[in-house]
């Protein structure tokens, strides 16, 4: 073999490899920063910008967000460290807020509310505009404490996304209902979750679609958690699975095909403490090899029991 075709192999395979190792999903370590992030319910997270998130709080006094500083390594994709700078209080009371996404196009947060299954906007010192998403009438037969929860917006296909944690009273299947940047509502599709994985013992199993993500391509990345709460706590566990799904490929009304992204659990046991209740997800920066930073925040119900922590973690892929 000549020098010459040894080395167009040499980069091919070179290429190859890359495209590889760049294809693969990385999960990094969960972090949680005591000192710097207080304890709360945190259940949503956008990206603003540079090293700024907005976060919601469930269970916080006040309707509104923190900001929080996050600074990830661009090569790892890991966080390094996090902060709590901020809270933006509208001065109305908390409507059980569960999501929130950025909206570029007129530097404004939109906030999803389980208690009134509404998605207000906010300024990006707190205040409500007075402008919302236009709900379909269907979304008010909500469950009680599974309603408007996951909640997300992508600029390059100016779309909003909303689903319910639990399918709508009567129905089997998730409802994933768009909008314009209008407000108004566009096209819809069903999605369902796969079936519970926790072998029934003493204690319970919660299940639900806390988080998804908007990307450019028009395809969605829903995370699936179920929780299994062992009556004395030891035992306890959490499965986080990440599905994409396609809409944009899909007839409208249809049933989505999903394909796995990435999955992960977390534990209460003798010896770990990992247990995470990820509620939170959104995308963050691109790494220098323009792998893409998906970050995932926890709600430890205020560190409950002593044991819960304020999890942090990115996914790169």
């Amino acid at each position: 073999m000549s020098n010459r075709w040894l080395l167009a192999v040499c980069c091919w395979l070179w290429a190859v490899g890359s495209f590889a190792q760049n294809s693969e999903v990385m999960l990094c370590r969960q972090r949680e920063f005591h000192t710097s992030i207080p304890a709360g319910n945190y259940s949503g997270i956008t990206w603003l910008g540079g090293n700024r998130y907005a976060v919601v709080n469930d269970k916080a006094e006040h309707s509104g967000f923190h900001l929080f500083t996050i600074t990830i390594d661009s090569v790892s994709g890991r966080i390094r460290k996090a902060r709590e700078t901020a809270f933006y209080s509208s001065g109305t009371a908390n409507r059980d807020e569960e999501g929130i996404c950025f909206f570029p196009h007129d530097s404004t947060v939109f906030i999803s509310g389980e208690k009134d299954n509404q998605v207000l906007e906010y300024t990006l010192d707190g205040r409500l505009t007075g402008r919302q998403l236009h709900m379909p009438s269907v979304f008010a037969t909500a469950k009680k404490n599974y309603g408007l929860e996951a909640l997300t917006y992508n600029q390059a296909t100016a779309r909003f996304w909303i689903t319910s944690e639990l399918p709508l009273t009567g129905a089997d299947q998730h409802r994933l209902q768009s909008f314009g940047r209008d407000l108004q509502p566009r096209g819809m599709w069903y999605y369902k979750m796969d079936d519970a994985t926790t072998v029934q013992r003493e204690g319970r199993t919660l299940r639900g679609i806390p988080a998804m993500t908007a990307l450019d391509d028009g395809r969605l990345l829903i995370l699936e958690r179920e929780i299994y709460m062992a009556k004395k706590k030891i035992g306890s566990t959490v499965q986080c699975k990440i599905y994409i799904v396609a809409p944009n490929e899909a007839a409208e009304g249809s049933l989505l095909p999903k394909t796995l992204l990435t999955s992960f659990s977390t534990k209460i046991n003798l010896t770990a403490r990992s247990f995470a209740n990820y509620e939170g997800m959104c995308l963050g920066p691109k790494l220098q090899d323009g792998r893409q930073v998906l970050i995932l925040i926890s709600d430890s119900q205020n560190q409950q029991y002593g044991i819960l922590r304020d999890w942090l973690k990115t996914i790169v892929f």
